[in-house]
C-alpha cells in the first residue's frame, strides 16, 4: 500500500511544522513555569490563549474533523494523520490547533448525533475554542473497560432527566474552561445489554455536580487540564439534553472512540519521533568511557530498533486511517485495534530508551520525556485497555481464518 498526500496536505503539514518550530516549542517552558509558579495550578497560562489566537488566525484550526467540511478543514483521517503527528511532538501542541482530546471526540459526537440546538449551544463555542469539555464514562465501582457495566443512572422524570452516579478519570473536568460534560449512564436497565445506555449533556455548573478531586498520573495532576472524579447527585437537566435517543449511548460511544483511538496513536508517533531525535542528539554529544554514546554498540542498537518500530507504527496508523476513510469505522475495527495495541507500547518503549540515554536528566522536567512516557502509558488504558483490544482482535482473526 502506497501513501501519498495531496498538495493541500503537504502545504498544511509544512505550515503546522513551521508554526510548531516558531511558536509552540519555544513556549513549552513558559507554559510549564506559569503553572508551577502559580498559587492555583488550575489556571490557564496566557501563552496558550495567545498561541490559539495565532493558529486560528493562520487557518490552522479544527483540522481533525473528518467528514465535516462545514466545521473543519474537510480532511480525511488519512490526510489528518501527518498533521496530528506533528502536533503530537509537543504535549501542548494539539490544544494550540483546537485538536485535543476530549474536545475532539465530543465535537464529533455533537456534529454526528447532536440536534441543531445542541450544536448551536455547545458545538459552536467548542469549535471556536471558547470553552472546553469533558467525557464522563469511566466509574470507580465497576470495570469500565466493559462500557455496559456503567451504573450511573439517567432517569426520565417529566420533562427532565435526573442523573445519579460517580465517575472518575473524567479528563478535562478540572479545567476552569470546562463548561459541558457528555455523561454516559443507563436509561433502561431492563433493555438488552447494549441498549441500556444513553449519553446526555450536563453543564458543569448544574446543581448536584461536584468535582470531587483531580486524579494524579505517576504523581502528576496534569494541571490545568486534569482528570477528575465527579459526583452526580440528583442532577436535573432538560430532556432536550439527551444525545440521540434512549438506548443509543453504547453505539455513540463506539462511534466516538474509533477516531479518538487513532488520534492518540497519531500523536504518539510524533512523541516517539521527537524522543528518537533527542536520543540521537544526546548520544552524539555525550561522552562516556572515552567515546561518544553514539559509538557504543548498545546505544546504536536502541536507536536502530527505535526507528524501525516508529516507522512500523506510522505505516500501520496510515493504513488504519485509510481503511477508516474507505469503508466505515466499524469495518476498520481490526486495524484500529491493531494500532491501538501497537502505538502506545511502541511510544512507551522508545521514550524509555531515550530516558535511559539521557540518564537522570531524562526523569526530570528538563526534557519532555517523563511527561511523554506518562502519556504513552496512560493511553494503554485510555479508550480501552490493551487486553480488551487484543481480545476483540483475536476473536475477529479467529473468526476470519478458522471458518
Amino acid at each position: 500500500m502506497k501513501f501519498t498526500f495531496t498538495e493541500k496536505v503537504d502545504e498544511l503539514a509544512g505550515r503546522v511544522e513551521n508554526f510548531m518550530n516558531a511558536n509552540v516549542y519555544p513556549a513549552e517552558e513558559e507554559y510549564s513555569n506559569y503553572i508551577e509558579n502559580s498559587a492555583n495550578r488550575w489556571v490557564i497560562p496566557p501563552v496558550m490563549e495567545d498561541l490559539k489566537k495565532k493558529a486560528k488566525a493562520e487557518g490552522l484550526w479544527n483540522l481533525f474533523l473528518a467528514e465535516f467540511e462545514d466545521y473543519g478543514a474537510g480532511l480525511t483521517n488519512l490526510e489528518y494523520a501527518p498533521l496530528a503527528e506533528i502536533m503530537g511532538r509537543s504535549l501542548i501542541g494539539s490544544e494550540v490547533f483546537n485538536c485535543s482530546a476530549p474536545d475532539t471526540g465530543n465535537m464529533e459526537v455533537l456534529a454526528r448525533y447532536g440536534t441543531q440546538a445542541q450544536r448551536d449551544e455547545w458545538l459552536v463555542p467548542l469549535l471556536n475554542g471558547e470553552i472546553r469539555s469533558a467525557f464522563a464514562m469511566t466509574e470507580p465501582a465497576v470495570a469500565s473497560s466493559d462500557a455496559t457495566n456503567v451504573q450511573c443512572t439517567i432517569d426520565k422524570q417529566g420533562d427532565e432527566y435526573v442523573i445519579n452516579g460517580r465517575k472518575w478519570w473524567t479528563s478535562g473536568a478540572p479545567d476552569p474552561r470546562c463548561k459541558i460534560m457528555i455523561v454516559m449512564g443507563k436509561t433502561d436497565v431492563k433493555a438488552p445489554r447494549h441498549s441500556q445506555q444513553s449519553q446526555i449533556l450536563v453543564p458543569v455548573d448544574t446543581k448536584g455536580v461536584t468535582i470531587v478531586r483531580p486524579l494524579k498520573v505517576f504523581g502528576s495532576d496534569d494541571a490545568p487540564h486534569g482528570h477528575a472524579e465527579v459526583l452526580f447527585e440528583n442532577v436535573r437537566v432538560p430532556v432536550s439534553n439527551l444525545i440521540g435517543g434512549e438506548g443509543e449511548g453504547f453505539a455513540i460511544a463506539q462511534g466516538r472512540l474509533g477516531p479518538g483511538r487513532i488520534h492518540h496513536c497519531m500523536r504518539l508517533i510524533g512523541c516517539a519521533q521527537r524522543a528518537l531525535e533527542l536520543m540521537c542528539a544526546r548520544a552524539e554529544n555525550r561522552v562516556a568511557f572515552g567515546k561518544k554514546l553514539s559509538e557504543q554498540g548498545s546505544v546504536r542498537e536502541d536507536i536502530a530498533k527505535s526507528i524501525c518500530e516508529i516507522e512500523q507504527a506510522r505505516l500501520l496508523t496510515l493504513k488504519a486511517a485509510s481503511r477508516m476513510d474507505d469503508v466505515s469505522y466499524k469495518e476498520a475495527r481490526d486495524l484500529i485495534a491493531m494500532i491501538k495495541i501497537v502505538a502506545p507500547t511502541m511510544a512507551q518503549t522508545v521514550i524509555d530508551r531515550a530516558i535511559q540515554i539521557h540518564g537522570a536528566m531524562g526523569l526530570s522536567q528538563d526534557t519532555f520525556l517523563a511527561e511523554a512516557f506518562a502519556y504513552a502509558r496512560t493511553v494503554r488504558l485510555a479508550d480501552g485497555p490493551d487486553q480488551v483490544h487484543m481480545s476483540s482482535l483475536g476473536k475477529q482473526i479467529v473468526g476470519r481464518y478458522a471458518a
